[in-house]
């Protein structure tokens, strides 16, 4: 069985939608680009804003740069707080922890914002580590967090652990390190995109992540 549990934050544990498609629709303003319907954006939930930026708009690494620093204006104000704890997220974590897991964070999300997230809605409290990349590297990848989450934990046995998350990110992440991934269905990745990236498990919701969770795999 797994005893460390690493979960991704945005489509994972909390429903980022509102705040991060509108943050992103402001950053895009600001290069002229006009947005008319927020959830064409959605694809910029999860991976890191920086490639996002580059690869969905065909912006350059600098402009990219420029565009986080602009959605940052908005998300570190009021984006951050419009956000949704997935139904039934608290007494699934409150489960695992029963169980004497050790459960962590591994985000692409700037670290100081995920743990104003977590404990805004009272979700810190279940996690031993708290992950995310720093304000001044949007470069990192999912494996270099997943990688520092690891090592800040003290993890070295990686046949302990296992990545939960909804994106291909998480899976090749996981992957890249070492880890197996379980890729959610309630979030915002589909079953093909989790099959096409290889992930070990797949569960449709929280009650079937559970069940992966803590039964025999």
């Amino acid at each position: 069985m797994w005893d460390v549990i690493l979960f991704d934050l945005d489509g994972t544990l909390t429903d980022p939608k509102e705040g991060i498609t509108k943050s992103v629709a402001h950053a895009l303003k600001h290069f002229g680009i006009a947005v008319d319907d927020p959830d064409t954006l959605t694809p910029f939930i999860g991976p890191p804003l920086m490639g996002s930026f580059q690869k969905i708009y065909g912006l350059s690494a600098a402009e990219a740069q420029e565009a986080i620093r602009v959605y940052r204006e908005r998300f570190s104000t009021v984006g951050w707080a419009e956000n949704i704890p997935y139904p039934g997220i608290h007494d699934f974590l409150a489960a695992l922890k029963a169980a004497g897991k050790t459960l962590m964070v591994a985000t692409s999300k700037p670290e100081v914002f995920a743990v104003r997230i977590l404990e805004h809605f009272g979700l810190a409290r279940y996690f031993d580590l708290i992950c995310g990349t720093p304000l001044d590297n949007p470069q990192q990848t999912k494996a270099d967090v997943i990688r520092t989450a690891l090592s800040r934990g003290k993890v070295h046995d990686l046949s302990r652990a296992v990545m939960v998350g909804d994106r291909l990110h998480d899976i090749e992440g996981a992957h890249e390190v070492g880890i197996p991934a379980i890729g959610v269905l309630y979030g915002y990745g589909d079953r093909a995109e989790h099959e096409a990236h290889g992930a070990d498990h797949i569960a449709e919701d929280l009650s079937q992540l559970q069940e992966l969770l803590l039964g025999n795999h």
